[in-house]
């Protein structure tokens, strides 16, 4: 088993001569993606107690769901033999075809749900593939197409970050009940409720800015006292460890940190009773914007930068280089850092390297677990 994940690994990862059109490499990755999803979701809808997120249950039941996930798993198959007709290392082909297979046998697109295991606990399986496959048929082409850095898909540590993404999608039950548990205390323990009502009876729009304005000032202070505060900083430093900046690498994060961080910044938007509506638009865009300022894109994007954080100026926070050092801490609204003198962008400029300094974090997703009590 070992021999045969390095030899995908390597597949993978292969230089960019094995990866040009028509030697079975692109084939191999979308058919082996398609087959992992297919394979995915299939064991999902038949154990959605533990499987699968409640959000997304309306998503099986309709009509088009399992027509599309019938075609998911025939192109997956499709193209591992397109894989296995071209390409002479033969491994993705294979392990694709053996995804397919092992979904067909236990029932494909017409496998049955069962209501075992409903306990009321369950696993992220489905959110972690929708979640995933969702930003890369977003982000991928937006990285191939409009790259800054010339580097692949499956990059330094790629399969660190991608591990940080499955973890934290897996666990979404846990996580959000644990982020969410001090605004649904305080809002239980205030009596608000003409504010509340007051908050709720503004335009959407107008809810959406004041949401906006509010997380981001909240998470400026947090997010700063993680980098002066030593011991905050022990977390935060699995976040800054990525050495290459793209979609993914937004995902490496300490679950300490993710707690503490999300429990922090929603506060405001929960206890002041703004509408659903206006959370869940303000949602969505967090979750797109969050990746976008990460990925490896080289937009000139000039006119927004007053407005709205972009890519070079999150790239500066995760600069290796002196002056890049505690700044650019705003998430949302640069002028935050301008008013608290940490703003820094300096003309076209983007950082040279990212990481920190001397590479103190040890690679690995249980040693950077452990990394912020080493000394504890």
């Amino acid at each position: 088993m070992g021999k045969l994940r390095q030899a995908l690994r390597a597949d993978l990862e292969s230089a960019a001569p094995d990866r040009a059109f028509g030697t079975g490499w692109f084939s191999g990755v979308v058919g082996l993606a398609l087959g992992l999803l297919g394979l995915g979701l299939v064991v999902a809808l038949s154990l959605p107690g533990l499987f699968s997120m409640p959000m997304l249950h309306d998503l099986y039941a309709q009509a088009g769901f399992r027509l599309a996930l019938h075609l998911i798993l025939i192109a997956g198959f499709a193209l591992a033999v397109l894989n296995l007709i071209l390409r002479q290392q033969k491994i993705m082909g294979f392990a694709a075809a053996t995804a397919v297979l092992v979904a067909t046998l236990l029932g494909g697109s017409h496998v049955e749900s069962s209501g075992a295991l409903q306990t009321g606990y369950y696993i992220g399986l489905d959110w972690f593939l929708v979640n995933l496959t969702l930003l890369g048929i977003v982000f991928i082409p937006l990285e191939r197409l409009f790259a800054r850095v010339d580097q692949s898909m499956f990059r330094f540590e790629w399969r660190a970050d991608l591990f940080y993404f499955l973890i934290n999608s897996l666990l979404v039950q846990v996580l959000t009940w644990l982020s969410l548990a001090p605004a649904t205390t305080l809002t239980a323990e205030t009596n608000w409720t003409a504010l509340r009502a007051l908050m709720a009876s503004q335009p959407l729009w107008l809810q959406v800015i004041e949401i906006m304005v509010l997380t981001d000032l909240v998470q400026y202070w947090l997010h700063r006292s993680f980098h002066r505060i030593p011991f905050l900083w022990n977390f935060h430093a699995v976040h800054h460890s990525t050495r290459a900046m793209d979609w993914l690498a937004g995902s490496r994060m300490h679950v300490m940190e993710i707690v503490a961080l999300r429990g922090v910044t929603v506060i405001p938007m929960y206890v002041l009773g703004y509408d659903p509506w206006a959370l869940k638009i303000y949602i969505l865009y967090v979750y797109l914007h969050s990746t976008f300022i990460h990925s490896n894109v080289r937009f000139d994007l000039r006119w927004l930068r007053p407005f709205i954080a972009t890519p070079q100026f999150h790239h500066w926070h995760h600069g290796i280089e002196k002056e890049a050092i505690d700044v650019n801490f705003a998430v949302q609204f640069p002028f935050l850092d301008r008013l608290f003198g940490t703003h820094h962008l300096p003309g076209d400029r983007w950082p040279t390297g990212y990481g920190v300094g001397g590479h103190p974090v040890p690679a690995g997703y249980l040693r950077q677990l452990a990394y912020p009590f080493r000394g504890a």
